[in-house]
């Protein structure tokens, strides 16, 4: 008896001595699989795939301005690269340009299109189709001119210019460029012109009064005044 009781108490117990192993290093706190509670990889997987699709929802109209092949000597020969010129906009309102640098043109691009996005600014437009008010704009050497323009005058602008408007949602628009061709400065110079731009509902609730009242005092009616200050959406 006494052989078979110390043959009983130097067997391990089913299960007894196998739970502390399993937490060991690195096994605590981890669910099924080597996870840790559910907030590993996967989940940052699901939210970058969440944020992804919301980019891709958004419809951008994207105009590649110009590229630029540029080269570096170096020891073995010429090493070549590429810069390319990008502007972005949503065909509502909001436009942005951006730059960027690869060995090949497509990373270029695409570089330049990530850039462009995160810089987009919002322009009011008068009836969705042309800006409120003229305006200039200057950058190094170039300087721009905007005018409004009345329906069906389309876009007089230059290939930079036009490819900025085209993006914006602009339908009438008569531009001017006095001074430097280089496309990075034109589009500069519009973005300043584009930035100054203001409506008159901005203006009317800085100043703390109605659209009518500011577009009476023009000289219009009281009538008229109450109708284009209906007809202002932004």
């Amino acid at each position: 008896m006494a052989d078979e009781t110390e043959i009983q108490a130097a067997a391990p117990a089913e299960g007894g001595e196998q739970q502390p192993e399993r937490r060991g290093r690195g096994g605590r706190g981890r669910g099924p699989g080597g996870d840790r509670g559910g907030r590993g990889r996967d989940g940052r997987g699901r939210r970058d795939d969440r944020r992804n699709n919301e980019e891709q929802g958004e419809e951008l109209i994207e105009k590649l301005v110009h590229i630029n092949r540029v080269s570096k000597t170096v020891k073995g020969g010429k090493r070549f690269g590429f810069a390319a010129l990008v502007v972005v906009g949503d065909g509502k309102g909001r436009a942005g340009f951006g730059h960027g640098k690869a060995r090949e043109v497509p990373e270029a691009i695409s570089k330049a299109t990530a850039a462009a996005k995160k810089a987009m600014i919002r322009v009011p437009l008068r009836e969705g189709r042309t800006l409120h008010h003229d305006g200039n704009g200057h950058f190094g050497a170039g300087r721009v001119t905007l005018r409004t323009a009345p329906p069906g005058t389309g876009i007089i602008a230059g290939g930079p210019m036009r490819a900025i408007f085209e993006s914006l949602g602009v339908h009438d628009v008569v531009t001017k460029s006095v001074g430097t061709s280089n496309p990075y400065n034109m589009i500069r110079a519009t973005f300043e012109a584009l930035t100054e731009q203001t409506s008159p509902k901005s203006v009317a609730q800085r100043r703390g009064k109605k659209i009518a009242d500011l577009l009476g005092r023009g000289g219009s009616a009281p009538e008229v005044a109450e109708a284009d200050a209906a007809a202002v959406t932004e």
